[in-house]
């Protein structure tokens, strides 16, 4: 199954790399508010995936972000998210990505990401270990807070710039350590935690095909995902992802806060 979902993440990664090419100002749109884009081209690699998927393993259901749900009682679900960071994609910025999740009963048990820019092909197998580009990688072994690099996100769903869309909790980490970076596509933060460049990420209000392969890239990785509050109840109740060393210490960020993760 990896193999399939390496192929077919290459492929629809192909497909937006040569529409970006050709990308007008046309094929953009806006999905509810000014900040949630999305393009032609999402759709067209969404529906390019869930066709190869259709083709090759019809028995399993699929969540992608642009056309639902489909067969989700089934055992096996592919989750898609055919261009994650669809504003840097019609930007012209380098830092979006195809992401494709395998779930069983809700358990990822693969996940592939790749960012057609650069050509790094990320993925993981449930007990087997993370790669990029057929290398092992592995978090980081970071625990002093002064030397970390942390990743984090302000979602396009915010009506305008609030207190509740992650400011609050950006002003307590920021001081804390090293510096923060924003690469708007939450599928590479998770690769980045993984392959130990970042030692942390959080966000709110992201979806479940925004990490729906990124989690077990960090797990098999050997770092660790829960929510803002230590518990399974991600994406929900907002998303951190460590080399594990610093969770406890980040998770002491989030104390005291739930209100803000509704």
């Amino acid at each position: 199954m990896i193999e399939f979902m390496k192929r077919t993440a290459e492929q629809a990664g192909a497909i937006a790399y040569a529409d970006l090419l050709r990308l007008k100002a046309s094929s953009i749109h806006r999905k509810g508010t000014c900040f949630d884009l999305v393009t032609d081209t999402d759709r067209k690699v969404e529906e390019f995936i869930i066709g190869q998927i259709r083709a090759e393993h019809p028995e399993c259901g699929v969540f992608g972000e642009e056309t639902g749900r489909s067969g989700q009682d089934r055992e096996f679900c592919f989750i898609i998210d055919p261009i994650d960071g669809t504003a840097s994609f019609a930007h012209h910025l380098p830092n979006w990505s195809v992401s494709i999740g395998l779930h069983r009963n809700g358990i990822p048990v693969a996940g592939v990401v790749f960012q057609p820019v650069t050509g790094d092909l990320y993925y993981a197998e449930l007990g087997k270990g993370a790669y990029l580009n057929g290398s092992r990688i592995h978090v980081s072994s970071r625990t002093d807070l002064s030397e970390v690099i942390a990743g984090t996100g302000f979602a396009c769903l915010r009506a305008q710039w609030k207190e509740e869309n992650n400011l609050t909790f950006f002003n307590r980490i920021a001081p804390q350590v090293q510096d923060v970076r924003k690469y708007g596509s939450a599928a590479l933060d998770c690769c980045l935690v993984a392959r130990g460049s970042l030692d942390a990420f959080w966000e709110l209000f992201l979806q479940p095909y925004d990490v729906g392969a990124g989690t077990l890239l960090i797990t098999e990785a050997g770092g660790c995902v829960t929510d803002l509050f230590g518990g399974a109840g991600f994406p929900g109740k907002g998303f951190l992802a460590t080399n594990g060393a610093l969770h406890k210490p980040f998770l002491s960020f989030f104390h005291d806060y739930r209100h803000l993760c509704r």
